[in-house]
């Protein structure tokens, strides 16, 4: 299955997070080895970027954490708190029968 976001397929997880964004990610993380001109001219760039678009943290913020909830369970086999709710709740009530 290919996936594709305005236009541009994303093939990788990397893909996606910079679609998203509309950066490439070594804007905000800096690449290896990288000049303190470099990084001077990288930080200034995203400091415009984060001028233009002030909201863009909490945006970033947000899809994050609802990619998380969505695909959690799946990837990292998490009950959900209102099942363990219900499981201590049934446990408390065969303990105390």
């Amino acid at each position: 299955m290919r996936s594709f976001i305005g236009g541009h397929e994303a093939v990788s997880d990397t893909d996606f997070v910079e679609l998203a964004l509309g950066t490439p990610l070594e804007l905000w993380l800096g690449e290896d080895g990288e000049s303190a001109t470099d990084r001077a001219a990288r930080l200034d760039a995203a400091r415009d970027i984060l001028a233009d678009n002030p909201t863009m943290p909490d945006d970033a913020i947000r899809i994050a954490a609802q990619a998380i909830e969505a695909h959690a369970p799946e990837l990292f086999n998490i009950v959900p708190m209102t099942r363990l709710t219900a499981r201590r709740e049934r446990a408390r009530g065969a303990v105390a029968a």
